[in-house]
């Protein structure tokens, strides 16, 4: 019998979450301890002019993180979790591109897990966080 990964699914979580499917988000890729997903650019996201919105980011850094935080080889036997903190920086204005964002395991504990995000258009960094997440 297969054991069944956290990155299995977290997998399955965000093809049918549906707040991840409103925004948008893709799944790019998972590896242990690290995350990858893509913020597609829509006009619905756009605060003003061509300018995503800061909430759209916050919340693409805050899922990156929760898919980051549950990129693990076994699945614990409670799959709850939430975030207790988010930091958001934004270094630049994200303009009319996909956004891409990569979160990292700074720190795993027995139950928090601290991960790192960054945020990229093609061609620069618009945003980093740091997320507290707690599994279980």
């Amino acid at each position: 019998m297969t054991q069944t990964s956290s990155a299995d699914v977290m997998q399955r979580f965000l093809a049918i979450s549906p707040f991840v499917a409103h925004l948008g988000m893709q799944l790019v890729g998972l590896e242990p301890d690290r995350a990858t997903l893509r913020l597609p650019f829509r006009e619905a996201l756009v605060t003003v002019g061509d300018v995503v919105h800061g909430g759209a980011i916050s919340a693409l850094v805050d899922t990156t993180a929760m898919a980051t935080a549950w990129s693990t080889a076994d699945a614990p036997a409670n799959l709850r979790g939430t975030t207790v903190a988010l930091s958001v920086d934004f270094v630049t204005a994200a303009r009319a591109q996909d956004l891409t964002a990569v979160g990292r395991v700074i720190r795993r504990g027995r139950t928090l897990v601290f991960c790192e995000v960054e945020v990229r258009d093609a061609t620069q960094v618009v945003a980093v966080g740091l997320v507290t997440y707690k599994l279980g």
